[in-house]
């Protein structure tokens, strides 16, 4: 809890993009789980000509409910509440099947596509909407490709780069320098126009990059939920993520050259957890990773533009 002048005292808004910054699309998952729950409306909406090339980012086509074929072009939308300020009270006291808490009525949502060009004006036409909507503080979500376990709690690296913020929340700043997303960006805008804001990254193991990550999900939304001051329904994913974990540990239990480096990793990972351990490791594990990616692909968990899988260590 802070007072009232405090980086969640106000109206925050929590974004995600796919692409780049969503490897096992936690980071868009996460912020879908919180538009299903929270009472929002549109917003505003980015027009995709100008920003996104379609032979890159395709528009898909399926059917709705009426039965006509819609084609859902790339974009990004965001979204508010229907009723500003008014907390999420449980549907029933014995069912928490919404959102609630202190803040529950201050969260706004932006999710959407990473860009394929002019991302200056892109950035400017999402802090313009920013701005009238009265947002006083941004969360990112992120996800990254690690050398990473996938038998141990997922790592989460948060940090700012308001010193006030950091001060609040005592969380760290970033050191990492080194090509970045469209997060990057969206954060360095805000800061200039006077919006604080705060990056939470999820790291989800490099050897199943093909497919969605539901405990990276959960893992965001656990520390959403810690430092926005509200409490998430998590459905689901507890049993998704539950499901996933078994999944991969059968398939490593037919393949002995991932099971050995998955024991590698673990016990790379005990080391890091333990108590004299340092605590820059999961930001090093960070920076590490953002250099990798520096080639300019993604961390999409659909195959299409996957990085596929890191070089394992020796």
């Amino acid at each position: 809890m802070t007072d009232g002048n405090g980086f969640l005292s106000g109206r925050l808004l929590v974004v995600a993009f796919e692409g780049w910054n969503d490897a096992g699309e936690a980071a868009t998952g996460a912020v879908r789980t919180l538009k299903e729950l929270l009472d929002v409306e549109e917003v505003t909406s980015i027009d995709p000509e100008i920003y996104f090339d379609y032979q890159f980012n395709r528009p898909t086509i399926s059917t709705d409910e009426d039965g006509r074929r819609v084609i859902e072009w790339p974009s990004a939308v965001m979204y508010g509440p229907a009723v500003p300020g008014s907390s999420g009270v449980p549907l029933a006291e014995d069912a928490q099947l919404r959102v609630s808490g202190t803040n529950a009525g201050n969260i706004y949502l932006l999710i959407g596509t990473e860009p394929s060009r002019s991302w200056k004006g892109f950035a400017a036409e999402i802090l313009d909407s920013v701005l009238a909507a009265d947002v006083s503080g941004i969360v990112f979500l992120g996800a990254m490709l690690a050398d990473v376990p996938h038998t141990r709690p997922i790592s989460i690296f948060v940090s700012s780069d308001s010193p006030e913020v950091r001060a609040e929340l005592q969380v760290e700043r970033s050191s990492y320098e080194g090509p970045v997303g469209i997060l990057s960006v969206l954060a360095a805008a805000a800061e200039t126009v006077g919006i604080p804001s705060l990056s939470i990254w999820a790291s989800v193991p490099h050897y199943v990059h093909n497919a969605p990550s539901p405990k990276a999900m959960l893992a965001l939304i656990d520390k959403l939920e810690e430092i926005i001051d509200v409490v998430i329904p998590r459905g689901d994913l507890v049993t998704d993520a539950s499901e996933w974990e078994t999944g991969i540990d059968a398939l490593a239990a037919e393949d002995e050259e991932m099971a050995a480096y998955i024991g590698q990793l673990e016990q790379a990972r005990d080391t890091v957890d333990s108590p004299e351990a340092s605590g820059e490791a999961i930001a090093q594990e960070f920076e590490k990773y953002l250099r990798k990616r520096g080639d300019g692909r993604d961390g999409r968990a659909d195959g299409r533009q996957g990085p596929g899988p890191e070089p394992r260590q020796p």
